[in-house]
């Protein structure tokens, strides 16, 4: 999927770009399905990497299924064949093509699971100040499983916020959270989405999901993407990241 000049220069502008009905009613009812299998089903998790709720693990909140107080799933581009068919969509990768160029390698990529009235809130930060890339200008495109509602936990971002640069972080149980003086709740926007769309989004764009206080399951996937031409910054060689397509550069991430 292509996208124009105009949505280019309204992701350099806000920060984010939503793109609609990346995929298929039939694929999205496969990738619902194939997680359901992995929370609550037989499927076998292999190499895939599963996070708890915090409140489920230290025994604040009671589930009925182990699957019902999962927060997170990482690596599954790597292990599901379903989801690595998503993660090199060419309607997703079209869009990523447009921002980062032809050489794209794939940072991460990670189930975010919000169960309905267990899932947490994530505060409002930055993806780079987390991540050992430079520049900092990685894309990632947020990809509705479920309908992403106010209510269940869509994402909120601070349109233009990203030219900002690296803003300061606090660490809060845990999590880095950009401090309030730097933004103006007023300034948020919220993104809701049905399943199947896309926000794309620039890895400095302030960014947070409140929890799902509704009824309903809230499921993404955070596909983030980098230029085969940035760098790694941190201790030692650096992993060496998923391919996706084009080449590959000596002295740039592996």
């Amino acid at each position: 999927m292509n996208v124009g000049k105009s949505d280019l220069a309204h992701y350099e502008k806000d920060g984010f770009l939503i793109v609609e009905n990346l995929v298929s009613p039939d694929e999205i009812k496969a990738l619902q399905d194939r997680l359901r299998d992995y929370t609550h089903g037989e499927r076998d998790r292999g190499m895939a990497i599963f996070q708890t709720e915090p409140s489920v693990e230290q025994g604040e909140i009671t589930v009925e299924h182990p699957g019902d107080g999962i927060r997170k799933i990482g690596k599954l581009v790597q292990h599901d064949a379903l989801y690595r068919k998503l993660g090199s969509h060419p309607n997703i990768l079209g869009v990523i093509e447009t921002i980062l160029g032809p050489d794209i390698k794939l940072f991460r990529n990670d189930i975010l699971v919000k169960p309905p009235g267990v899932g947490s809130a994530k505060s409002m930060h930055q993806d780079s100040p987390y991540w050992p890339i430079e520049p900092m200008s990685l894309c990632s495109c947020w990809f509705a499983i479920d309908d992403a509602t106010v209510e269940n936990g869509c994402m909120g971002v601070l349109p233009g916020a990203h030219k900002l640069g690296p803003l300061a972080h606090t660490n809060v149980t845990g999590e880095l959270t950009i401090e309030e003086a730097c933004y103006d709740l007023d300034d948020i926007i919220m993104a809701p989405m049905k399943a199947g769309s896309g926000l794309f989004f620039h890895s400095l764009l302030p960014h947070y999901t409140a929890p799902n206080i509704s009824d309903t399951w809230r499921r993404a996937i955070a596909l983030s993407y980098m230029s085969s031409k940035h760098r790694y910054n941190g201790e030692g060689e650096g992993p060496e990241y998923f391919h996706i397509q084009g080449e590959t550069f000596p002295g740039c991430v592996r």
